[in-house]
């Protein structure tokens, strides 16, 4: 009775904890440039339609204005995304196939498996549903750390699509968001409840 109490209990904390882990953001993409950078790169663009005398004409005007002693930085990138977002924009990008996979082994199976590991545990053992559930419930648990192999290519996917964007002259900074701790705790939990269901299911 205790293993079908904890079993139930961290099966419903699992599903409260996935529903953020696969809505709110999971990677935060920041990038800053310097602002003498911007300047640098201003005079460059002009001094390439003028003559040789452009660019020190330019550099003389800007160190008038005190354009020469800018500091500090202004953010000209930023992306947050969630893994709902990511099969989204995946989508949008033509990327239909990447899409479908990353919504079935992030999203779909994780909540279908949850689902049927909870009806089984809650059923009484000699329906013939609740077996079928047992089944299909292990056979989806050969599966279990695919979706935490997702999570990982969502980070390299967001990663390598700004550094691919925004060159060299950008800091990039990555921060991990609240998502990606909700689907962490929801993977630890969701173990942790397997062990209490496969008990259940071996007393069976």
């Amino acid at each position: 009775m205790k293993a079908k109490i904890s079993a139930v209990v961290l099966l419903l904390v699992s599903i409260a904890l996935l529903i953020p882990g696969v809505t709110q953001p999971v990677l935060t993409l920041q990038g800053n440039i310097d602002k003498a950078k911007i300047v640098d790169v201003g005079i460059t663009m002009l001094a390439e339609e003028g003559d040789g005398n452009t660019r020190g004409m330019l550099r003389m005007f800007s160190g008038m204005l005190g354009l020469d002693k800018l500091e500090g930085e202004v953010e000209a990138y930023r992306k947050t995304r969630s893994i709902v977002g990511t099969i989204e924009e995946l989508a949008n990008n033509k990327n239909h196939g990447v899409a479908i996979l990353v919504a079935l082994f992030a999203v779909i199976i994780p909540f279908l498996k949850l689902f049927m590991q909870l009806i089984s545990v809650l059923l009484p053992a000699k329906i013939k549903l609740t077996r079928l559930l047992n089944t299909a419930a292990s056979k989806l648990s050969k599966w279990s750390m695919t979706d935490v192999f997702v999570i990982a290519l969502i980070v390299a996917y967001l990663a390598g699509n700004a550094d691919g964007q925004m060159g060299d002259m950008l800091k990039m900074k990555a921060e991990l968001g609240i998502g990606f701790w909700f689907f962490t705790a929801y993977c630890v939990v969701a173990i942790a409840s397997s062990q209490f269901v496969e008990r259940i299911y071996k007393a069976r």
